[in-house]
């Protein structure tokens, strides 16, 4: 997995406990960030309503299907992707129907 360099702000006092995290358990500021960011998406990955969140964006053509791989898994991603073919299939057949 490659890395991307990301820059953002945070607020003072979560630099500083990250810091401290850092002290304590031998990492270093980006690994303690890593760690919560992965810990906080896993947690919200696990909420129905987020994963059905994630489905939509996929649905609505707002994110690849990479993306939704990462999020619900791969046996989940190509079961909606199926169901997103059937469904654009559909739409096909119904604009050419209407345009008979």
């Amino acid at each position: 997995m490659g890395t991307k360099r990301v820059n953002f702000r945070l607020p003072e006092e979560l630099i500083t406990q990250a810091d401290i995290a850092a002290e304590v358990t031998h990492k270093n500021r980006t690994e303690v960030l890593i760690e919560a960011l992965r810990q906080y998406l896993e947690e919200k990955e696990s909420e129905e309503d987020f994963r059905e969140a994630v489905v939509e964006l996929y649905l609505d053509d707002q994110i690849e299907f990479e993306a939704l791989v990462d999020v619900i898994g791969r046996q989940d991603a190509e079961s909606v992707r199926a169901s997103k073919q059937v469904l654009d299939r559909g739409e096909e057949l119904a604009d050419k129907l209407a345009d008979l």
